[in-house]
């Protein structure tokens, strides 16, 4: 185990907030002086069935810990997804189903292997204790918090203020996330910047439960593409890990130069020292971005899909990108010609291009669409069922139909 500077250095690398740092400090000391790790907790809710590089940026940081030998407890909020998280929502969000819930978290299951040691990860669901809590439990524990203390939450208060609905179970939601903290007995939790006030709850009931205070660390919220919002899938500004090495790799490449090392620092491995001397080539003049992004996109996309996924992709953006040709692979589906012609948005739909009709009139009206090299602006044009065509969605999406 390595000593508690050494320790410190990489945990505390890319962190906004540590509390306290010297409660972790005292806690690494102990680890260091009983070889007995730490227990680092980080929940997530399965409200979406993929995660994309925003979710990760807490997933490095759990493999920080791992590295250094601790114990990381990566919690799915099957019972807490039911309610909804409502930090920075201005409204009421719609509960999931269970189903929805179930199915999710096993998606959840699968892609966290992609960074963290499953030997050395374990899952746990907090619908474990949390769904065996009696109604006098959970009376019990709502007496452990105040209104005015759930309104210190800025967004309750912008709601409260605005006089917009907060339902009763919203409240719940901070009280049973730091419940968890409790029946873990967690010795540090992660989060993103906006779940600060949830994870000092925890500190909370574990201090009226007798417990050691744990150490809340979190992390920013990564910005999405288009460098101003956090990564949302709705907003579309973000880079899912089950996306094609194809996507990753295009889509790193497009973040700007002002963003790239917020990337690097938050999403690579490499060691900080090297990323430092990496950024003053960059302003010496002796590498080129291109080449600094595509060291990161490389590093990604191998992540992801593996080191010889990660050199075609690299190859197919150079013949796309660089020199505006076609990739070298291009995806073919064979379609029956049972009608003479064929709507272009359900066509579109077929080849896996689009997800669904509607979404290909939005790509359309966008100019994103191409046939044979084509663009195509009219979302009612109907193409002729015979041959063969090659379709083009956005920058990176091809697809040659054959009709059979």
């Amino acid at each position: 185990m390595k000593s508690v500077a050494e320790q410190l250095q990489l945990i505390e690398r890319g962190t906004v907030d540590v509390i306290s740092r010297e409660d972790l400090q005292a806690k690494l000391a102990r680890s260091v002086a009983t070889g007995v790790p730490l227990l680092i907790k980080a929940g997530f809710d399965p409200t979406a069935p993929d995660l994309h590089l925003g979710h990760t940026v807490l997933l490095q940081k759990l493999r920080h810990f791992q590295l250094l030998g601790h114990q990381i407890c990566f919690l799915i909020g099957d019972f807490t997804g039911l309610i909804g998280d409502p930090t920075g929502k201005s409204e009421t969000r719609p509960r999931l189903t269970r189903e929805d819930v179930a199915r999710n978290a096993e998606t959840y299951k699968e892609q966290v292997f992609k960074i963290l040691d499953p030997e050395k990860t374990r899952i746990v669901f907090n619908s474990a204790w949390l769904g065996t809590l009696s109604s006098y439990d959970m009376i019990r524990l709502a007496s452990e918090l105040t209104v005015a203390r759930m309104l210190e939450r800025e967004d309750f208060r912008q709601r409260f203020d605005s006089n917009r609905p907060i339902s009763i179970h919203e409240f719940l939601y901070p009280l049973i996330q730091g419940y968890d903290s409790v029946a873990l007995k967690a010795d540090v939790e992660l989060g993103g910047t906006d779940q600060l006030f949830n994870l000092l709850v925890g500190r909370d009931l574990q201090r009226s439960h007798g417990q050691e205070p744990q150490v809340v660390l979190t992390m920013p919220l990564l910005e999405g593409l288009d460098g101003v919002n956090k990564m949302s899938k709705s907003l579309g500004n973000y880079i899912g890990i089950t996306d094609s090495a194809d996507n990753i790799f295009g889509k790193v490449m497009s973040v700007s130069d002002s963003l790239m090392f917020r990337y690097y620092e938050l999403l690579s491995d490499m060691a900080s020292e090297e990323i430092a001397r990496l950024k003053q080539d960059l302003a010496a003049g002796q590498v080129h971005p291109k080449e600094v992004k595509a060291r990161l996109a490389r590093e990604l996309t191998a992540r992801f899909h593996g080191q010889e996924a990660a050199v075609r992709a690299e190859s197919t953006f150079e013949h796309v990108f660089a020199r505006h040709e076609l990739p070298e692979e291009i995806a073919e589906c064979k379609i029956a010609a049972g009608e003479k012609s064929v709507w272009l948005p359900k066509l579109l739909l077929d080849a896996g291009l689009v997800s669904s009709t509607s979404d290909g009139r939005r790509m359309i009206k966008q100019n994103a669409v191409s046939l044979d090299g084509q663009k195509v602006a009219d979302v009612d044009a109907a193409i002729p069922a015979e041959g063969s065509v090659l379709l083009k969605v956005g920058k990176r999406r091809f697809c040659r139909i054959v009709f059979v």
